[in-house]
């Protein structure tokens, strides 16, 4: 596959997404990141802003296998992984898959489950396999977990811990539309709901090329430094008690090759990591807790981080080939 070949199919997955979804261009652009990037993504926003039906519809436009499972405080483990049962009829236990088995898994509502279901998924976004009594699965490719969670009701829910947020590839929150948007959405569901109508635009195996082609993109060695630079920077921040890990680090290349393939390159910019910076690191970072804190502050601190961070002064063609020439 070639990045043509590589536009045209996210140009219609783009396509898909514009039917349903109004206006969310920035959180539409990160969440394909993520699926180029081969990584999992928290939804995070207000009731009613249309998590849910984004990751619907990103899940409808791929030819794969799709679960969805509402997250509820009574949720057990083997309600995600699958249980192994007796069967009468053949006097043998059979192993019966649960909604992990899934290219795509939508985790609806992820806080409202107990620690110990959310920490299930751990082995599986993380190594893409489940080990269910002993026995260890692997998992369909891609795999991709889509969460949601409302981050201003935590009445019946229960935090993500660190280790499970640090998981996620991206946190991305989208907010509420436009006056403009809000017409539009009230116009384009007046009639008939457009998820309905939405058909698959890429196979499964059209997704793994993409996720290789993104894997190849290349980077200087000079924007590696600036990313290092990047995370080390949030752990010497003064309000961070907890900084940015090599995981993160890890996670803001990928993430910036998936951003430049999604923008038709095959080399990165600084553009493309400030872009992603973000998203990938601002939930992963865990502050001093005081009377100044506030929602948000993680962001601003990237930003910041951003802004103060030098950055590589070389052209676009000199970043191309992995190398400055």
């Amino acid at each position: 596959m070639n990045l043509q070949e590589a536009a045209a199919i996210i140009q219609a997955i783009r396509v898909n997404l514009g039917k349903v979804v109004v206006g969310k261009e920035k959180g539409v652009d990160l969440l394909l990141t993520a699926l180029l990037a081969n990584g999992h993504v928290l939804l995070e926003d207000v009731p009613g802003t249309g998590k849910t039906l984004l990751a619907k519809t990103l899940a409808r436009s791929l030819d794969c296998s799709f679960k969805r499972i509402q997250f509820t405080p009574d949720l057990l483990p083997s309600d995600l992984s699958g249980i192994n049962y007796y069967n009468q009829q053949t006097g043998e236990f059979q192993f019966r898959p649960g909604p992990v088995f899934a290219s795509i898994l939508l985790a609806d509502e992820i806080n409202r489950a107990t620690p110990r279901t959310q920490s299930s998924l751990l082995e599986c976004m993380e190594e893409r396999q489940i080990t269910i009594d002993g026995v260890t699965h692997g998992l369909d490719a891609p795999f991709l977990v889509i969460a949601t969670q409302n981050p201003v009701d935590s009445q019946g829910t229960f935090p993500l811990p660190e280790a499970q947020l640090d998981r996620f590839l991206m946190r991305i929150t989208t907010g509420y539309p436009t006056f403009e948007e809000g017409v539009h959405i009230l116009q384009r569901f007046r009639e008939s709901n457009p998820l309905l109508d939405t058909a698959p635009v890429a196979a499964a195996g059209e997704i793994q090329e993409l996720q290789r082609l993104a894997a190849a993109v290349s980077v200087s060695d000079d924007l590696l430094a600036y990313m290092v630079s990047i995370v080390e920077a949030t752990r010497k921040a003064p309000s961070v008690r907890l900084g940015a890990s090599p995981r993160a680090g890890f996670a803001l290349l990928r993430a910036s090759q998936g951003y430049a393939l999604l923008r038709g390159r095959d080399y990165v910019l600084p553009d493309d990591i400030k872009t992603v910076a973000g998203a990938v690191l601002a939930h992963r970072l865990l502050l001093q807790r005081g009377p100044g804190s506030r929602e948000g502050q993680a962001a601003e601190l990237v930003e910041q981080v951003l802004r103060e961070v030098e950055v590589p002064a070389e052209t676009a063609s000199a970043y191309r080939g992995g190398r400055v020439e």
